[in-house]
C-alpha cells in the first residue's frame, strides 16, 4: 500500500509540472521549465522510493510497477484535465483506458 501512496503522490507532482503551466500561457517558456523542473523534482523524491519499496519489499516485477504508475496516472491527469484545464471527457479516451486496463489484467495474470 505505501507504494501506491508513494506512486499516486509523486504523480501528482508529476501532472502539476508537466501539465500545469497550460493553464496560463503568459508565463515564458523558460520559466515554466524552471518551475516544472522544481516541482518535479518532489515528484523524484516519491518516486524513486515508491519503485524501491514495491520492488524489494512488495514483490512487484518492474513491469508491474510501470503498468501501476500509468494508470495511477491516467487516473491522476484524468482528474486534473477535467477539473483543472476544463477538458472534456469523451468516450474515445474511456475506450482508450479500458484498453491500459487490459494491460494490467495481463500484466498481473498468473
Amino acid at each position: 500500500m505505501r507504494t501506491i501512496f508513494l506512486l499516486l503522490a509523486s504523480n501528482i507532482f508529476m501532472t502539476i509540472a508537466w501539465y500545469g503551466h497550460l493553464k496560463n500561457n503568459n508565463i515564458p517558456l523558460w520559466k515554466a521549465i524552471l518551475v516544472s523542473w522544481g516541482i518535479a523534482f518532489f515528484e523524484y523524491c516519491l518516486m524513486v522510493p515508491a519503485n524501491r519499496f514495491g520492488y524489494t519489499l512488495s514483490g512487484f516485477s518492474a513491469f508491474q510497477l510501470k503498468i501501476i504508475q500509468e494508470v495511477i496516472t491516467l487516473l491522476v491527469f484524468t482528474v486534473f484535465a477535467v477539473l483543472v484545464l476544463k477538458e472534456k471527457m469523451e468516450w474515445r479516451y474511456l475506450a482508450s483506458f479500458a484498453c491500459v486496463m487490459g494491460a494490467v489484467y495481463f500484466a498481473f495474470k498468473k
